[in-house]
């Protein structure tokens, strides 16, 4: 179907439903979208601020489920999200790396950074952040992403209908051009996640088991390392007796200064 006629039938809610979808967690293309009704706003196929306003309110709906679901489930959600990564503690790290960077204003440009794009929401939540605070912030990013992709679509429609009938007259080809990518994308993360797949197991230990280690004589030989992210660590924070304190976001710095005749035990969130 002609990506215009489709927009004049569904634009509003194809826009909304796929940009809910996207905040919701799920990988679809909520920017190309974006770009498709900025190009139909531009054929005056769509009205602009109605799409604006569909495409605001579908992300401020998802991210506030987020939100709210990162609260209360903490990391067990942002464990789920990252899953489908090659490594789910990179994923989480890095998405917390962001807030330790920029703060909370990272909810306004984390739209743009794949991958801190769906966990931005929910690391808010599970920060406990003010969810006045987040609101503001959110809809602030909310509006500048939408903003940004419609306008590119508004600027480049002609470009864009140049381009449908480049694809239409490929035909043939271009079908199998796009499977080759899609054949290829698969191989590529098969092979990563076999080359990553030996991180996926964080060696652990029962709390009775190390308790008990440092009740005995060999307590010398044992260092226990904090480790919370940024949000769940202040200067004021209750730590393990007789534990340290390192920074994650700073780990190669960190790790140098760490003994190296000891058996070192992590503690998190």
């Amino acid at each position: 179907m002609d990506l215009y006629l489709l927009m004049a039938r569904h634009g509003y809610a194809l826009t909304f439903g796929l940009l809910l979808a996207e905040a919701c967690g799920f990988p679809f293309p909520a920017a190309i979208a974006l770009v498709a009704a900025g190009a139909a706003a531009g054929a005056h196929v769509l009205f602009g601020p109605y799409v604006l306003g569909a495409a605001v309110v579908a992300l401020l709906l998802g991210d506030t489920m987020q939100f709210f679901l990162g609260r209360y489930t903490g990391w067990a959600l942002l464990g789920f999200l990252c899953r489908i990564s090659i490594n789910p503690e990179t994923c989480i790290l890095r998405s917390a790396e962001s807030f330790y960077k920029r703060g909370k204003a990272t909810l306004v440009i984390a739209k743009f950074i794949p991958g801190v794009n769906t966990m931005a929401a929910p690391l808010a939540g599970s920060m406990k952040m003010r969810f006045g605070q987040f609101l503001r912030l959110d809809a602030a990013g909310a509006l500048v992403y939408s903003g940004a992709y419609l306008l590119l679509g508004y600027l480049s429609r002609d470009f864009l209908a140049a381009l449908l009938r480049g694809f239409r007259a490929a035909g043939r080809a271009l079908e199998i051009v796009i499977l080759a990518a899609i054949v290829g994308y698969v191989i590529y993360r098969v092979v990563q996640y076999r080359k990553y797949r030996m991180y996926r197991v964080v060696p652990r230990v029962q709390v009775q088991e190390l308790a008990a280690r440092l009740g005995s004589e060999d307590a010398s030989n044992v260092l226990i390392v904090d480790v919370r992210s940024h949000g769940y660590y202040d200067s004021g924070a209750a730590r393990i007796k007789n534990s340290i304190r390192i920074e994650p976001n700073n780990l190669d710095e960190e790790i140098k200064n760490l003994p190296r005749d000891k058996d070192i035990y992590l503690y998190c969130t």
